[in-house]
């Protein structure tokens, strides 16, 4: 995949084009601050009583509780307060809303419940504002931190107002990759396990962090070179893909096609190391179809 390639691909619309305005894009951001910072109290309130939450299975490995549940609520209710007519796209009650027009909110009001419900501090809640299929901002809270990552259309990524940048680290040698790990669906890790050794043996080393919203905000603001996954869901990815465009980094799919807001795998990192990380895999997966 060549850097003009990924140049374009990383400029299809569900990356940020838009042709809303600055004001709008401002103030769509400040809902998704807004409803987030809500949804984070109810997470920092459900930490204080994590032994006494129920955990519920959605699938044999994928859990939720009432946290997640009370989070949506209030984000659902604080989005529906700024703007009545907008649809809410959430992992928890509304998985299925149509998200290709007008205005639309999508929100993961827990990224990271499995950490959240171990005690692990590495979680967080994200939304994202798209506008007839183009996201136009975004906001990442990680809840056990209060780190804010924020990004609006043409107008940069930040985190807690400073502006970031993806990391500049071209050599493999020195580089941090971020990925996540097949849990739910068993038939992907055949196909994860042999993409592994040519990263391990060629990089400073691969983190499993378990909150993927956070991993993008993390490529964003160069702690990471890279990040892959194999399979996210729109909530995982939404905000954190705005992030690393507006960090002037790149997102695709793992195959190179533009990113879709939709259950997609993932590459994303700045571009030497997108660069690298695809032909890597790339590689890996021609030796193991």
């Amino acid at each position: 995949m060549s850097a003009s390639d990924a140049k374009q691909a990383n400029d299809h619309p569900a990356s940020g084009g838009t042709t809303t305005s600055h004001a709008e894009r401002r103030a769509l951001l400040a809902t998704c601050v807004a409803a987030a910072a809500r949804g984070a109290e109810i997470v920092k309130a459900g930490a204080a009583r994590r032994d006494t939450l129920t955990w519920e299975s959605k699938s044999e490995f994928d859990f939720v509780s009432d946290v997640d549940r009370e989070s949506e609520t209030v984000i659902a209710e604080t989005i529906a307060s700024r703007h009545a007519d907008a649809v809410l796209l959430a992992e928890e009650g509304s998985p299925d809303a149509d998200a290709t027009r007008g205005l639309v909110f999508i929100a993961d009001p827990l990224d990271g419940t499995t950490n959240f419900l171990h005690g692990v501090p590495w979680y967080a809640v994200s939304i994202a504002a798209m506008v007839d299929g183009q996201v136009v901002a975004g906001a990442v809270i990680n809840v056990a931190t209060g780190e804010l990552f924020t990004a609006t259309a043409s107008g940069g990524a930040r985190r807690s107002g400073a502006p970031i940048h993806v990391s500049t680290e071209t050599e493999p040698r020195r580089s941090l990759i971020a990925t996540g790990f097949p849990f739910s669906r068993h038939e992907d890790i055949e196909r994860y396990i042999p993409l592994l050794p040519d990263i391990m043996r060629a990089t400073s080393g691969i983190r499993r962090n378990g909150a993927a919203a956070l991993d993008l905000a993390d490529v964003a603001c160069g702690r990471y070179e890279a990040f892959f996954e194999l399979r996210l869901s729109p909530w995982d990815l939404a905000a954190g893909l705005l992030l690393v465009k507006e960090a002037d980094g790149l997102i695709t799919t793992m195959e190179g096609a533009p990113c879709p807001i939709a259950s997609t795998s993932v590459l994303a990192g700045n571009p030497t190391m997108h660069h690298w990380l695809f032909e890597t895999i790339r590689a890996a997966s021609a030796r193991h179809p």
